[in-house]
């Protein structure tokens, strides 16, 4: 968090994290489009429209007395670019998780989980964290549900974490992802 005393704006930054093709980038274009704000995503990607090292846009708010800028991140899923992930990452106030909701694909959320834990060590109990588990609109597919998730990641470890259901290519969810982060942050505010 940095506070700019001069200018009075409050300056945050939220980390969409997960799996390759999870839906980080279709979940902060649908968050940037929300706020009519979809031409200030910037994203990295390759030939083929995979996120090469991150998307990126800044979200501002105004307030009565400070206004508040929103960085948002999205963080290569590819293992290629691993070693992009931690940088990415570097003062971060928040993340949100996307998670692909399909069973088959608990195994690779485990391991962005897992991975995610490891870079922050003890730390990354006391971060806030939204889980999104997205994709829930793909039909006779198995999901993994919210409990069965939680239970996975030891999640009563956490001091600020929620999870939700997604489907961001509909939108659905993501705003109340978005919200519930910011209010982690700022128990006080209210975005709209």
């Amino acid at each position: 968090m940095i506070y700019d005393y001069e200018k009075k704006i409050l300056q945050i930054k939220i980390v969409y994290y997960g799996p390759a093709m999870s839906g980080k980038t279709t979940s902060i274009k649908y968050l940037f489009a929300y706020f009519n704000k979809e031409d200030k995503v910037t994203s990295i990607d390759n030939t083929v429209g995979r996120t090469l090292f991150f998307d990126f846009g800044v979200l501002p708010f105004k307030g009565a007395e400070w206004n508040l800028n929103c960085l948002v991140y999205t963080a290569t899923g590819q293992d290629f670019y691993a070693i992009t992930r931690q940088a990415t990452l570097n003062g971060v106030d928040g993340i949100i998780f996307v998670a692909d909701s399909r069973v088959q694909c608990l195994h690779h959320n485990l391991r962005s989980w897992n991975e995610l834990r490891s870079l922050f060590g003890n730390k990354a109990h006391t971060i806030p964290i939204i889980i999104s588990l997205n994709k829930y609109d793909i039909e006779n597919l198995t999901k993994i549900s919210k409990e069965g998730f939680l239970n996975e990641i030891d999640f009563s470890s956490f001091k600020k974490i929620y999870i939700n259901k997604t489907i961001a290519i509909k939108g659905q969810g993501i705003l109340e992802s978005f919200e519930q982060l910011i209010k982690f942050i700022f128990p006080q505010l209210t975005i709209r």
